[in-house]
């Protein structure tokens, strides 16, 4: 696709910038008056003590309603990634995409939410490429505290963007691959218009720790104590989740899951 004089190469947040979750992306291409976009992530956030009586809070797309879409594709399978697609994709009708354990995640939200039968899911390999319009997306392996986490590099007529989706750099990750710095670097070397990047503490000055560390962590202090132990943690941390088991294991004990959410992501 050969770039035009009006075409601009925009992003668009309609949630989850500088806000924890919600995470809602717009990528968009063309003139103006005829733009096409490129969504990545639908997700929810969680209500607290100021939103007395809300549990979830979804983003407001309702930009998007008429506009050309090319397709949803999203980064990975927590909560503030996918969880607002059962409230939202009627709003939006695009096809979905995803790597194959995001995808198993999201058909068990759109059966629960009736709408499976209506929603086009498209399965992409770790590493894959796809091809919407005008935007070139190539899935980059991440590591992150659930299996396949993706950032996604979009390019265009215009240049390219690196979207990290959520990430961190862990030489011991528990389950997934290393961060593909390999792909990142040559992305670097080709040139980069921006890298939108998600990342809670990038702020905070030092460096975060691996979760194998937690991991040995974990099993020192487990297999110090008596009696029940009652671990508190997101059924969406799948490293977590398999780093108290495997302690517990090596402690000679069982685990027990409490919650719908530890049986389906288990």
């Amino acid at each position: 696709m050969k770039k035009q004089a009006d075409d601009e190469f925009v992003f668009l947040p309609l949630g989850g910038s500088g806000e924890i979750g919600m995470n809602l992306n717009l990528y968009g291409y063309g003139p103006e008056r005829d733009r096409q976009w490129l969504i990545v992530d639908v997700g929810v956030t969680f209500g607290d003590l100021s939103t007395p009586g809300v549990d979830v809070i979804v983003p407001d797309p309702a930009f998007l309603e008429g506009e050309k879409i090319r397709g949803i594709v999203l980064t990975h399978a927590h909560e503030d990634h996918i969880g607002a697609l059962g409230w939202l994709w009627t709003r939006m009708k695009a096809p979905l995409y995803a790597t194959p354990f995001t995808a198993y995640l999201i058909r068990e939200k759109l059966r629960e939410a009736g709408i499976l039968d209506q929603v086009e899911l498209i399965e992409v390999p770790l590493g894959g490429s796809i091809n919407l319009g005008p935007f070139d997306v190539t899935f980059v392996t991440m590591t992150h505290s659930i299996a396949e986490p993706n950032g996604l590099a979009i390019k265009t007529p215009l240049g390219t963007v690196l979207h990290t989706g959520d990430w961190k750099i862990d030489d011991d990750p528990v389950i997934g691959e290393v961060t593909d710095a390999k792909a990142i670097t040559q992305l670097g070397d080709d040139g980069v218009l921006a890298m939108v990047c998600d990342s809670t503490n990038v702020f905070v000055e030092g460096s975060a720790g691996s979760e194998g560390g937690v991991r040995e962590a974990l099993s020192e202090l487990i297999g110090g104590l008596k009696g029940r132990i009652a671990v508190g943690c997101f059924a969406s941390n799948v490293a977590r989740m398999d780093s108290v088991i495997r302690a517990a294991e090596a402690a000679g004990r069982r685990v027990s899951l409490a919650g719908r959410s530890m049986h389906r992501i288990t």
